[in-house]
Protein backbone atom coordinates (compact mmCIF):
# COMPACT_ATOMS: atom_id res chain seq x y z
CA UNK A 1 0.00 0.00 0.00
CA UNK A 2 1.19 3.27 -0.78
CA UNK A 3 2.81 5.66 1.71
CA UNK A 4 0.55 9.04 0.35
CA UNK A 5 -2.64 6.78 1.48
CA UNK A 6 -2.02 6.45 5.01
CA UNK A 7 -2.27 10.44 6.24
CA UNK A 8 -4.90 10.23 3.93
CA UNK A 9 -6.92 7.14 5.81
CA UNK A 10 -6.04 9.28 9.22
CA UNK A 11 -7.21 12.40 7.71
CA UNK A 12 -10.48 10.59 7.18
CA UNK A 13 -10.71 9.00 10.28
CA UNK A 14 -10.40 12.36 11.79
CA UNK A 15 -13.13 14.14 10.03
CA UNK A 16 -15.75 11.43 11.16
CA UNK A 17 -14.43 11.81 14.62
CA UNK A 18 -15.20 9.87 17.45
CA UNK A 19 -19.00 9.81 17.06
CA UNK A 20 -20.88 9.69 13.64
CA UNK A 21 -21.42 11.66 10.29
CA UNK A 22 -23.93 11.07 7.89
CA UNK A 23 -22.97 8.84 4.97
CA UNK A 24 -24.29 11.31 2.40
CA UNK A 25 -21.67 13.93 3.94
CA UNK A 26 -18.81 11.67 4.55
CA UNK A 27 -19.72 10.58 0.33
CA UNK A 28 -19.42 14.38 -0.50
CA UNK A 29 -15.87 15.26 1.28
CA UNK A 30 -14.00 11.85 0.93
CA UNK A 31 -15.17 9.39 -2.06
CA UNK A 32 -13.16 9.71 -5.46
CA UNK A 33 -12.91 8.12 -8.97
CA UNK A 34 -9.18 8.31 -8.73
CA UNK A 35 -8.26 4.48 -9.08
CA UNK A 36 -4.79 5.67 -7.08
CA UNK A 37 -6.33 7.26 -4.12
CA UNK A 38 -9.30 4.98 -2.65
CA UNK A 39 -9.03 6.31 0.74
CA UNK A 40 -13.14 5.71 1.57
CA UNK A 41 -12.92 1.96 -0.06
CA UNK A 42 -9.14 1.08 2.00
CA UNK A 43 -10.35 2.66 5.50
CA UNK A 44 -13.53 -0.11 5.14
CA UNK A 45 -12.07 -2.98 3.95
CA UNK A 46 -9.10 -2.69 6.90
CA UNK A 47 -12.69 -2.63 9.06
CA UNK A 48 -11.16 1.05 9.96
CA UNK A 49 -14.79 2.50 8.82
CA UNK A 50 -18.27 1.43 9.51
CA UNK A 51 -21.60 2.06 7.68
CA UNK A 52 -24.93 1.79 10.04
CA UNK A 53 -28.11 2.95 10.22
CA UNK A 54 -29.83 5.18 12.95
CA UNK A 55 -33.26 6.99 13.60
CA UNK A 56 -31.68 9.50 11.33
CA UNK A 57 -30.32 7.05 8.25
CA UNK A 58 -27.35 5.89 7.17
CA UNK A 59 -24.00 7.25 9.21
CA UNK A 60 -20.45 6.69 9.37
CA UNK A 61 -18.39 5.48 12.39
CA UNK A 62 -14.90 4.75 13.52
CA UNK A 63 -14.83 1.25 14.81
CA UNK A 64 -12.80 0.32 17.77
CA UNK A 65 -9.68 -0.85 15.24
CA UNK A 66 -9.92 2.72 13.64
CA UNK A 67 -10.16 4.38 17.23
CA UNK A 68 -6.81 2.55 18.00
CA UNK A 69 -4.82 3.40 14.84
CA UNK A 70 -5.57 7.36 15.78
CA UNK A 71 -4.79 7.01 19.14
CA UNK A 72 -1.52 5.06 17.94
CA UNK A 73 -0.90 7.91 15.69
CA UNK A 74 -1.27 10.84 17.92
CA UNK A 75 0.92 9.32 20.50
CA UNK A 76 3.14 8.92 17.63
CA UNK A 77 3.03 12.81 16.86
CA UNK A 78 4.35 13.28 20.22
Amino acid sequence: MSDAIEPLILDLLEFVGAGSRPYQEVMDAWRTSCPRLPIWEEATARGLLVRQRDADGAVVAVTPAGQELLKASRSNRG
